[in-house]
This record gives structure tokens, C-alpha cells and sequence, in this order.
């Protein structure tokens, strides 16, 4: 038995999201089905607002309902380091942290020649531009432990290291309360190379 074509429909919308597969899409559709009609308005409302109201701030990439972003115009946040990101939701981890008072820079991915990403794909250009900027004393790169993470910190370091800026990685290694034996190669490598002085 085939499903109503609006419930089909649901199902199939929900299955393009990641980690949807056929089975929760329909748990989901039916969960729908099931809501009042003010809770779908609202959720379908909801949909449309984030595509609607937001965008990227134009001097770092962040998404942001205003332009430039918040972030980019809090004039308490210190304007001497800029930490380079894979996408906003590693923004929105690091601000969680309360630890990092700077500003950011989204670069909407990593090179992966494998699937096509050039440099003129990311948020590079915009970058090299905000360097101009005699302020900036330092570039935290925070790409993500991969090896298209580390080719893309590896190209902006190049990039970046001529105009005698400070250029900087985040250390990667061990995870607290994680077991050495357990480690792969990688990790163990990062976390020597990564080590401090106690």
C-alpha cells in the first residue's frame, strides 16, 4: 500500500535531510500528521524565516539575520587575532567555550580536489583582504583534523605566513579522558607535537 501523496511528499522532504533515512522520515511525517495545525505553521514558518531573514555577514562569512554580524561589531572583542573556520556551526562551538575573545572568518568548507573544491570555492579571497588590516597580528587556523582540513590549513598558511602574520593551528591530540592504547597514529603524532610545558 502506497502512502497519500502529501504524506509521500512530507516523507521525501524529509529524507533529503542528513541522517534521514526512509524509516525516521516517515516517524517523522506521521509525528506531523499527529502535531496542531498552529505547531506546522509554526515550523513551516520557522523554515522559511531561515532562509528568508538570514545571510552571510559580509566582512567575516558567518550567517547572521544583520550585516556585518554581531560578532563583527562588538567593539569589545579584540580585533588583533582572526580564527579561521570550516563553517558557522564551529563559530557558534567556540563561542559556547566563553573563551576566545577575537574575531572569526568562515571559509564554507576545506579544498577536496575529490569533490571539486578549489580555493576559489572557499571564503579565501575575503580573508587575504582582511589582512590588509595592520591590526591583525595573528591567524588561528581551526579546520578540522582531516586531510582536507589540514591541505586547507597547510595552502593558507602559504597564503598567509608573506605578509610576516602570525599564523597558528589548534592543537589537536588526546582527548580528555580518552585511553593512549586506543589512540590511532594521528592523534598520537598531533598530541606530541601538540604538547605544552607543565
Amino acid at each position: 500500500m502506497q502512502y497519500p501523496a502529501p504524506i509521500a511528499k512530507l516523507i521525501n522532504s524529509f529524507t533529503k535531510l542528513p541522517g534521514i533515512g526512509s524509516k525516521t522520515a516517515a516517524r517523522l511525517a506521521f509525528y506531523v500528521l499527529d502535531m496542531p495545525e498552529r505547531d506546522v505553521l509554526e515550523f513551516a514558518q520557522n523554515l522559511i524565516n531561515v532562509k528568508r531573514e538570514l545571510t552571510y555577514c559580509s566582512v567575516c562569512g558567518n550567517i547572521t539575520d544583520s550585516d556585518p554580524c554581531p560578532i563583527c561589531q562588538d567593539p569589545g572583542r579584540s580585533h588583533k587575532e582572526i580564527l579561521v573556520v570550516e563553517d558557522a556551526r564551529d563559530v557558534m562551538s567556540m563561542e559556547r567555550m566563553q573563551e576566545y575573545n577575537g574575531l572569526y572568518h568562515v571559509l564554507h568548507g576545506v579544498l577536496s580536489p575529490m569533490e571539486g573544491t578549489g580555493p576559489d570555492d572557499l571564503n579565501i579571497a575575503s580573508l587575504i583582504k582582511r589582512l590588509e588590516d595592520p591590526t591583525i597580528e595573528e591567524v588561528i587556523i581551526a579546520t578540522n583534523a582531516t586531510a582536507e582540513g589540514e591541505a586547507t590549513a597547510m595552502y593558507l598558511a602559504r597564503l598567509i605566513k608573506p605578509a610576516g602574520i602570525k599564523v597558528t593551528r589548534l592543537a589537536h591530540g588526546l582527548a580528555v579522558g580518552s585511553d593512549i592504547e586506543y589512540a590511532d597514529e594521528m592523534t598520537l603524532y598531533r598530541a606530541i607535537e601538540g604538547r605544552r610545558e607543565l
